[in-house]
């Protein structure tokens, strides 16, 4: 089981920066790719930008340019640097990891799919 610990969020005015940080805790057969999602009141929870395993990244067209997503191994986080900030951005953002079940002994079990608890951001002037 794998639970993820995301810290970062805040209330800041239209083209500022926030980083978000994505920390995952326990174990896992393997990790396929972590994500950041947001969703706004009454909205549903999309996709802002990802990192798979083998490196590749992708983004939503609203933050292309102007969000970048990137890990640290050595801290085993993920992290979400957001500049040029809008008013459109504001929302709750929540980490994901995708991976497998299981254990090296064991190994693979099935897919597995983990949610943090979300942290907010705010853009507004």
């Amino acid at each position: 089981q794998v639970y993820l610990v995301e810290s970062g969020g805040g209330s800041v005015q239209p083209g500022g920066s926030l980083r978000l940080s994505c920390t995952p805790s326990g174990s896992v057969f393997s990790i396929n790719a972590v994500g950041w999602y947001r969703q706004a009141p009454g909205k549903q929870r999309d996709m802002v930008a990802q990192i798979f395993s083998g490196g590749s990244i992708g983004y939503a067209d609203s933050v292309k340019g102007r969000f970048t997503i990137s890990k640290d191994s050595a801290k085993k986080t993920v992290y979400l640097q957001m500049n040029s900030l809008k008013p459109e951005d504001t929302g709750v953002y929540y980490c994901n990891l995708r991976g497998l079940r299981g254990s090296v002994r064991d190994g693979p079990k099935g897919d597995y799919d983990s949610w943090g608890r979300g942290t907010q951001v705010t853009v507004s002037s």
